[in-house]
């Protein structure tokens, strides 16, 4: 059982009770005893693991996106010229949980490298596609203008028109193995292609 406190912690400051009672804990990450008394060594939320008692510092816990990044997040709103994607992961580790959202847009010039004038977005992305992407920019205050334009960003995840798992053929097609029938896509790398 995990069990932590919003309250922010400053070096030197006390674990809460609650989080050191009985049985006595052992010391974790960014926590030291002095005194009899357990006591933060970083700024950050107190948290209580099994027996285990630390302190998680914004390094851990305010993972959030950067230029350069890889993100992945799921399609949320398409528009003939842009995909908007809700993130949940940064560079293989979830993000923060918060009042805010993280979102992003793919603009149609920054879905692929090759045949721009070609795209139509509806071909390359569908709602509740799970997309691999990187972050080109922060864009506004509320969103990171997103890129798949490399092989191995794309969609990683996507369910047939029927609700069945689609699995790539190819970096332009997806196909659901219950009925054959292909669907478009700007597909990640698919393995072993």
């Amino acid at each position: 059982m995990a069990s932590s406190s919003s309250q922010i912690l400053l070096p030197g400051q006390p674990i809460p009770n609650s989080l050191v009672a009985p049985p006595v804990p052992q010391l974790g990450a960014g926590v030291y005893e002095y005194g009899g008394k357990i006591l933060a060594s970083i700024v950050g939320r107190p948290k209580r693991e099994g027996a285990v008692v630390s302190v998680v510092g914004r390094e851990e816990s305010g993972n959030t996106p950067d230029v350069g990044s890889i993100v992945i997040g799921t399609v949320t709103r398409l528009s003939p010229l842009q995909a908007h994607i809700t993130l949940t992961i940064s560079n293989n580790r979830p993000l923060p949980e918060s009042s805010e959202e993280f979102t992003g847009v793919i603009r149609i010039g920054d879905v692929r490298l090759t045949e721009r004038d070609k795209i139509k977005l509806g071909e390359c992305f569908r709602l509740g596609d799970l997309v691999k992407a990187s972050v080109l920019s922060l864009g506004d205050a509320r969103s990171y203008y997103l890129s798949t334009a490399a092989n191995e960003l794309g969609v990683v995840y996507a369910t047939s028109e029927s609700g069945n798992p689609l699995v790539p053929v190819s970096y332009q097609e997806m196909e659901d193995e219950s009925t054959g029938k292909r669907e478009k896509r700007k597909v990640a790398k698919p393995e072993g292609i």
